[in-house]
């Protein structure tokens, strides 16, 4: 039974194992290299020449000085960290060829929404006129991570219980301190600014995936969504792709950072799958309560505390952090990652993103310096001399092509 790749649910009936791939989507921020301030590429090759190299890999986003890049899927975390590293790379390369940086943050500590050209797609104008202001002012950045596991009943089962630590994740990446030069006291801006979305924030606890289609179904026959991609909460069952959706993450400045955190997640969903076979469960919370957590974590990240609401007392983040990763910890080396989550402790010693970027505030008294600050780091690591894998890159297959495609046309998807 082990060898044959099935496990069996209460009534004996066999279904697949979850593969727990990855993939990672981050959108980074286009720079000018000169004020540091958000530039447009629209008008430039930057996009065009990714296209060409790197295929679905790479696509616009609504505002004009954003670019969304995407991993395939990946078998385990150091594909993923390969992945990342050489796609963002390309990117940096190609950047530099046309007068521009890249920065990975959510939020741009001084740019202005309203100095931002929208790209010129329908999708993107449809969205405009549906959300109007909210649309346009949605200047903030993510990262998602997708789970690999095909049976959507136990996609219900796993989202039900990874709400309750989808505060803790998003302490650990927060780094969106600042708001058109500002700071906002808040170190994931971008949280609020994205919960002004119909749709969003954590999702209510669903008895199981014919609950959650009805919901769905209803939304579209009332007419409130066309699709399921409307619905943006901080974790989501994709509604094409056999994957769980982790969107909560604020985008992490360094590849270190957005692998461990992706690790993380992995672990999680491997370490709760492991329960519901053995059939037990981590305790299921209300949206309610959960939603006190994240708060916590938009206001103060990793420097404050979070509720644990088993033993019903508030505790240091970085603390409940730790019981975390002491609670995935015998799935990790099966998993592979046990390297790459550990950096999860560097981050909990040197700060998140958003604590290094108030720092660099404090000490410089310059935003400018922020967003340099922002750049460098972003570059961290990245590969110098990409030649080798611009005539490596081979064309996507056409059951990829045909799969994005069905994803792209049907999203209207800010994010």
């Amino acid at each position: 039974m082990e060898d044959s790749g099935f496990s069996y649910d209460v009534t004996g009936n066999p279904y697949e194992r979850p593969a727990f791939t990855l993939g990672i989507e981050e959108e980074y921020m286009v720079l000018d290299p000169t004020t540091y301030n958000l530039k447009s590429h629209v008008n430039l090759e930057l996009l065009s020449k990714g296209r060409v190299l790197l295929h679905e890999h790479i696509k616009p986003e609504m505002h004009g000085s954003m670019l969304e890049i995407g991993t395939g899927v990946c078998n385990n975390v150091k594909e993923a960290r390969f992945e990342v590293t050489k796609i963002r790379s390309i990117v940096a390369h190609l950047a530099r060829q046309n007068g521009l940086l890249i920065g990975a943050a959510s939020t741009h500590p001084f740019a202005h929404w309203e100095d931002q050209e929208i790209y010129p797609d329908d999708r993107y104008k449809i969205l405009i006129e549906d959300m109007q202001l909210l649309a346009r002012s949605l200047l903030i950045f993510g990262m998602h991570i997708h789970i690999g596991i095909a049976n959507r009943e136990i996609q219900i089962q796993l989202m039900n219980e990874m709400r309750y630590f989808m505060p803790h994740i998003l302490a650990i990446s927060a780094n969106s301190p600042f708001w058109e030069g500002v700071d906002t006291g808040l170190k994931s801006y971008r949280s609020k600014i994205f919960e002004r979305f119909p749709r969003t924030a954590l999702p209510d606890l669903f008895s199981g995936w014919s609950e959650y289609q009805h919901y769905v179904d209803l939304l579209v026959k009332t007419g409130s969504i066309d699709n399921a991609k409307k619905i943006w909460w901080d974790i989501r069952p994709h509604p094409f792709f056999p994957t769980l959706e982790i969107r909560i993450c604020d985008l992490p400045m360094r590849i270190e950072e957005t692998i461990a955190i992706a690790a993380l997640c992995q672990a999680l969903a491997a370490k709760l799958y492991s329960l519901y076979e053995k059939n037990l469960s981590f305790r299921q919370y209300r949206r309610s309560l959960l939603m006190e957590n994240k708060w916590r974590a938009v206001r103060y990240g990793l420097d404050g505390k979070l509720i644990d609401w088993g033993r019903q007392k508030e505790l240091p983040a970085r603390e409940l952090i730790k019981e975390l990763l002491d609670f995935v910890d015998d799935v990790v080396d099966d998993l592979g990652s046990r390297r790459e989550i550990e950096y999860i402790y560097q981050i909990l010693e040197m700060g998140s993103g958003a604590d290094r970027q108030l720092r660099v505030f404090r000490e410089t008294g310059s935003i400018e310096e922020v967003a340099k600050y922002i750049h460098r780091e972003t570059n961290a690591g990245l590969i110098e001399d990409v030649s080798p894998f611009l005539s490596g890159i081979t064309p996507p297959s056409p059951e990829a092509l045909a799969e994005k495609d069905l994803s792209i046309r049907s999203e209207n998807d800010p994010s």
